[in-house]
């Protein structure tokens, strides 16, 4: 009777880099003894897999090993049905991941094997056995971990630099087992000018732009493995550790105490705490201080159909500032065809006036108070109808008071207006306005997302679009003019463009009369722009283009 083959894979694993640049190394005595087992086994029709699997210099407290990956990959391709191991610690020291990973094996059809505590997961006692083998490995591991982090912490608590990357200004000292650090000169003129920059500015922005026209780079980090890091220019969040780091004052800190350090400073005391007394009045300084914030009434009120606030910015073209609200993702994330971008003064404008028609139809049908009274000292009604007027003027300086919150769909615009901010403007106690009064909710015509979109709020006054009105006047020029004689190159060539950019345009003049007055006074669909009709093959039948532009 012929044997089923079974392909074996061995994972080896060693948790520190230590001796693995010898010719035979743990990894190699592993595999070893594991390849025997193997053999051993031959009689059951098991095979040793060709490509090894080899985890040097990792943890066994994380699943993110290059070869435990590339051995996962195997198995669900169900090109390996045994994995073979040393021990079970050599997989994994964590209980969770290696539920995980059973789980893993038995979708796949495939068993573990424990060479040295000679059991495997293809039976039930050898699945107990190995939960309680392993319950004891991930114990040692928490024990050692606990015992390393005391030992860090009782070595800083001497003052001593318990390794890692040094920090700009610092070398570690020459001597290994001396755990100390020494000045780097070079790097700590760095450190000082970097210290007497904020000591001048007292903002990291001019820091970050004087170190960069100075030259100034951070550390540059040479690894064992030959690889370099650092060594540019210095960010703005670099210069902050830098300016909030305590070695530079000959301290070691170990996550919130500070002890003092072995190394000598680099800082004396006084510019350290002049550094410090003013990064604290920055961190206390009110945030939203930027330029679009001090002209955004807008800011962080508004959230789109995702839940991601509008912010403010803005761009320059051809010497004039424009203002957005941006949902944030663009800003951060890049690129997204469903994010918002609007025109700021437009949408501050038509949310005041969306704000103005709501008081207003309350005004007009007494809806402002819970209860109306008539013999009130004041008449908010009159109030109110100042209020409108204000609000449909321009947006004044109250509307962020005015707004508590807002959301942004492409359909519906919800408003919710701030109670105690209203009460105050119509001069009425809060307890008294209709609940009614603050939730506002206004259909919402979008024509452009994207990059920039164009809202049409409520019932607004129709608004003609300038591009598609100025082509239609064109295009109108244009034909007349052939009509007359005027041959189409001579046109092109005193327009300044393409012939064939005048044969699509001229297209505009001969569109059904309704669809040209639409155009005119407004009401013309604004999704409808006139990159979106140029490119559109336009029938001549006047009903057909109805149908087409949706009319």
């Amino acid at each position: 009777m012929s044997v089923t083959k079974i392909l074996c894979a061995i994972y080896t694993r060693k948790s520190s880099e230590e001796g693995l640049e010898q010719s035979f190394n743990s990894l190699d005595a592993q595999y070893e003894a594991c390849a025997a087992y193997i053999a051993s086994q031959k009689h059951e029709g098991w095979i040793l897999a060709r490509e090894r699997f080899d985890d040097g210099g990792q943890s066994g407290g994380t699943l993110e090993r290059p070869a435990l990956e590339r051995l996962l990959a195997a198995i669900n391709a169900n090109r390996i049905r045994m994995v073979v191991v040393y021990k079970i610690d050599r997989l994994t020291r964590s209980l969770a991941d290696f539920a995980r990973l059973v789980e893993r094996f038995d979708a796949a059809g495939c068993s573990f094997v424990s060479v040295t505590q000679a059991f495997n997961t293809a039976s039930s006692m050898g699945r107990l056995t190995l939960n309680v083998l392993l319950s004891f490995a991930q114990f040692e591991r928490e024990v050692t971990a606990e015992r390393i982090r005391d030992k860090i912490a009782a070595s800083k608590k001497q003052g001593l630099w318990m390794g890692g990357l040094c920090p700009l200004g610092y070398d570690p000292h020459p001597d290994p087992m001396t755990r100390e650090l020494v000045v780097n000169d070079a790097e700590a003129r760095t450190v000082r000018k970097l210290f007497d920059l904020y000591d001048r500015h007292g903002r990291l922005i001019d820091v970050e732009r004087e170190a960069t026209a100075q030259g100034l780079c951070s550390k540059n980090h040479r690894f064992a493995s030959g690889r370099v890091q650092g060594g540019g220019h210095l960010s703005r969040g670099q210069i902050h550790k830098i300016l909030t780091n305590p070695v530079y004052l000959g301290q070691i800190r170990h996550k919130e105490q500070i002890w003092p350090g072995r190394h000598p400073a680099i800082i004396d005391d006084d510019l350290w705490a002049r550094v410090q007394q003013r990064l604290q009045e920055a961190a206390r300084r009110p945030r939203g201080q930027t330029p679009e914030a001090q002209t955004a009434p807008l800011i962080g009120k508004l959230r789109d159909e995702t839940g991601d606030r509008l912010t403010p910015t803005h761009s320059l073209k051809h010497g004039r500032r424009h203002t957005y609200y941006v949902s944030h993702r663009l800003i951060t994330g890049g690129t997204d065809p469903a994010g918002w971008r609007l025109p700021a003064r437009r949408l501050e404008a038509q949310i005041a006036g969306a704000i103005a028609d709501h008081l207003d139809r309350a005004r007009t049908e007494h809806r402002l108070l819970q209860t109306p009274d008539l013999r009130a000292d004041t008449d908010p009604d009159a109030t109110a109808g100042e209020l409108v007027q204000h609000l449909r003027q321009r947006p004044p300086n109250f509307l962020s008071d005015l707004l508590a919150a807002g959301r942004i769909t492409p359909r519906t615009l919800h408003l919710d207006l701030d109670g105690a901010a209203l009460a105050q403007a119509l001069q009425i106690p809060r307890t008294d306005l209709s609940g009614d009064l603050l939730n506002i909710n206004v259909p919402l015509r979008l024509r452009r997302r994207g990059i920039e979109a164009k809202l049409v709020i409520g019932q607004a006054h129709p608004e003609p679009d300038p591009v598609l009105l100025r082509a239609l006047l064109q295009a109108h020029r244009w034909a007349t003019a052939l009509r007359t004689g005027t041959p189409l190159g001579d046109l092109a060539r005193s327009a300044g463009k393409d012939q064939a950019v005048l044969r699509k345009r001229i297209r505009l003049a001969f569109l059904a009369p309704r669809i040209q007055r639409a155009i005119l006074d407004g009401t013309f669909p604004p999704e409808h722009t006139l990159c979106q009709i140029l490119p559109l093959l336009i029938p001549l039948d006047w009903e057909a283009q109805a149908h087409l532009f949706g009319m």
